[in-house]
């Protein structure tokens, strides 16, 4: 029998344990609000820092995917829970005790739902902006199985400040790393389709390495992205959950990472947030975003 070597995780990649009075603060009103974070559920290593910074990503309809991504540690379900009707305004009440001014909303995929969930994910946004006007809000959302009409829902409620949508890996990866109904060109066509729907609307997007990409193959993912109009993207380390997930083929080099990012700002991102602990709603990234959507919001006043 053929022995697995496995590769040991670099000193670059280790992070020290989650506390601090705010950690705590966050977490204890996580769980007495029974919001699920993915912070929690993907195992993020960089949850001590954002939630000891006073940020974290709330994850909404559920905590139970419809799909079976390879890399993620979500728990999967054909038939999920019902939605919570009451959840909107749960969310909304709960973001303005905390007193957060950025806040990433994602969501689970709800493949069971007529619309994937979005009638119910827009009413959350519409809320969230009712209760807390002043919050910068970013959405990570699913790909609505390519539907622009469920899109449309969504971005319509007019609350999201950057929508954002992963295209997780390169595009010859993708079919391994990802559930069979999501798709590379799917989600390219759904970023394109956010900023035909909303220009003013900030569009991100992010990609894990580690997979066995190559340099060229994560370059062009960018020029795809930046064809579609993506402002933003963000490139970190795959980690992984379990043992029953996919295998980490290399640990990028830090060296590797800041030559990502400068790579992506000369092709015209305007932010690259490239690091071996960055994910696709790290911190680091979010006092630049909510410089540009203020510089947004005052080049829309004056033209």
């Amino acid at each position: 029998m053929a022995i697995v070597q496995k590769i040991a995780k670099p000193e670059w990649l280790k992070v020290r344990a989650p506390g601090g009075e705010s950690f705590v603060s966050i977490r204890e009103m996580m769980r007495a609000r029974k919001l699920a974070t993915v912070c929690e559920e993907a195992r993020c290593p960089n949850m001590g820092e954002c939630w000891g910074g006073g940020t974290a990503t709330i994850m909404v309809m559920g905590d139970t995917c419809t799909r079976g991504c390879r890399f993620c540690n979500v728990k999967t379900s054909k038939n999920p829970p019902a939605l919570d009707e009451r959840e909107p305004l749960h969310v909304a009440y709960s973001l303005k005790d905390m007193g957060l001014d950025y806040i990433v909303i994602t969501t689970v995929d709800r493949d069971d739902l007529p619309d994937q969930g979005a009638t119910h994910f827009a009413k959350i946004v519409k809320e969230i902006k009712r209760v807390n006007p002043e919050l910068k809000l970013e959405t990570l959302a699913g790909d609505f199985q390519g539907s622009r009409e469920h899109l449309e829902i969504l971005l319509n409620s007019k609350g999201i400040d950057v929508f954002a949508h992963n295209i997780e890996t390169v595009e010859r990866l993708t079919s391994y790393v990802r559930d069979r109904r999501a798709g590379y060109r799917q989600s390219l066509s759904v970023l394109k389709n956010a900023k035909e729907i909303d220009s003013n609307v900030v569009t991100k997007s992010s990609i894990m390495l580690g997979l066995g990409e190559a340099e060229e193959e994560v370059v062009q993912a960018m020029k795809d992205c930046l064809d579609v109009g993506v402002e933003i993207f963000t490139l970190g380390q795959y980690l992984r959950p379990t043992t029953r997930h996919l295998e980490v083929k290399d640990f990028i080099h830090p060296d590797q990472f800041a030559k990502y990012q400068k790579i992506g700002m000369d092709l015209g991102f305007r932010y690259v947030a490239s690091g071996p602990l960055v994910r696709s709603s790290y911190r680091a990234g979010e006092f630049f975003i909510k410089a540009f959507l203020e510089e947004k919001k005052r080049s829309v006043q004056w033209s």
